[in-house]
């Protein structure tokens, strides 16, 4: 289920914890990708807190949003980049994106599969995608109040076997969010440390969100289509005897 855009903006940009939350998913993806100069940069879902980063060195920075969500104009104070897109219809040509950020896509997609496939469309042959998604092992996925509680968490071995589905081969992985999602001063005022100190664990289950760096794997694996599964079908009464004819009765 996707959240109103007014209501993810009004948590990252009008919350305290919202603030704290951008602040370490944001340190992490900079920290996987601390440049793209000159590269195509795109955000799908609600993803402008982790583009910011980018727009005065890339070559392009695009923010699309999915329509069940809603848009908004993006960044503030300078020309619009955010786009309203369908899920499965992105308006953006084949294998032209260097860098993907999903944040409250997958998570919240009412269509999955259209949303990966379009993802592995237009990631260039050497691009990289990172997918953002909520830990279910975590307290952030089960606390009422916070954007991930109310979207589809994964466990680590969920959504790195749905990436490698559609073609997306996973190449690293990191987690965030290991402060509490509690908005008491204490705990907002201790985040920073809790985060360093999580970083520091090799602790893959420990964050509020899973991080997945993908590639496009090129050619694209082969599955099972329908014609194939047509062309060897269940024989489901294989063992049942062909009924024997009917005696015939002399009178």
């Amino acid at each position: 289920m996707y959240l109103d855009v007014q209501t993810l903006r009004n948590f990252y940009y009008r919350s305290s914890l919202g603030r704290a939350a951008q602040l370490a998913i944001r340190d992490q993806v900079t920290t996987l990708w601390p440049k793209a100069d000159g590269q195509s940069v795109v955000g799908y879902g609600f993803a402008v807190p982790m583009l910011r980063p980018y727009l005065t060195t890339a070559a392009r920075v695009i923010a699309l949003m999915p329509g069940p969500q809603g848009v908004m104009h993006w960044p503030a104070g300078a020309d619009n980049l955010s786009v309203l897109c369908e899920e499965g219809l992105w308006p953006l040509a084949d294998d032209s994106v260097d860098r993907l950020i999903v944040l409250h896509g997958l998570d919240s997609s009412e269509h999955p599969t259209g949303l990966l496939e379009e993802s592995y469309r237009v990631l260039a042959p050497e691009g990289r995608a990172l997918f953002i998604v909520p830990n279910r092992l975590s307290a952030w996925a089960r606390r009422d109040g916070t954007p991930f509680s109310v979207s589809r968490p994964f466990t680590p071995s969920q959504i790195e076997s749905r990436l490698a589905y559609h073609g997306l081969t996973t190449t690293r992985h990191v987690t965030a969010l290991y402060q509490p999602p509690r908005r008491t001063r204490f705990w907002l005022k201790a985040g920073p440390l809790i985060e360093r100190i999580g970083r520091a664990i090799p602790a893959w289950r420990g964050g509020g969100v899973l991080i997945v760096e993908v590639k496009k794997q090129v050619p694209r694996p082969t599955r099972p289509g329908l014609g194939q599964v047509i062309s060897n079908p269940l024989k489901v009464l294989e063992g049942i005897g062909k009924p024997a004819p009917e005696p015939v009765r002399r009178g």
